[in-house]
Order: structure tokens, then sequence, then C-alpha cells
């Protein structure tokens, strides 16, 4: 569901835009970044938490 919600997000961006994520378990832990890089957009920041939890700055592919 994250990867939806960012892509339904990034959709609205312009291209160059940087979207700030935030994200709770292990599947966008990790994939999450993995799949928005195949779309063409570019990972700026990854952080993860022993928690669980996470963060992600990308920058909208053009």
């Amino acid at each position: 569901m994250t990867f939806v919600r960012a892509r339904l997000r990034l959709d609205r961006m312009l291209a160059g835009e940087i979207l700030e994520i935030r994200f709770k378990g292990d599947e966008p832990r990790q994939n999450l970044h993995r799949s928005l890089a195949e779309q063409g957009h570019a990972i700026l920041l990854m952080e993860f938490e022993e928690d669980k939890t996470g963060r992600l700055l990308v920058r909208k592919g053009g």
C-alpha cells in the first residue's frame, strides 16, 4: 500500500520535486526504494530505524 500511495502522490508532482515518504513494516523497508528507483525516481535518502519504521526522500524523475 505504501508504494501505491507514493506513486499516486508522485504522479501529481513535477519532475525534480522531492517527496518525503515515511513508512512502517518489513515490506516497504525491503522493497519501496527499489520499486521507486525502477520507476525512474532518484532515492536521495534512506533512513531505517530498529522499530521497522523508515523515511525516504525521493526526487521525481522526468
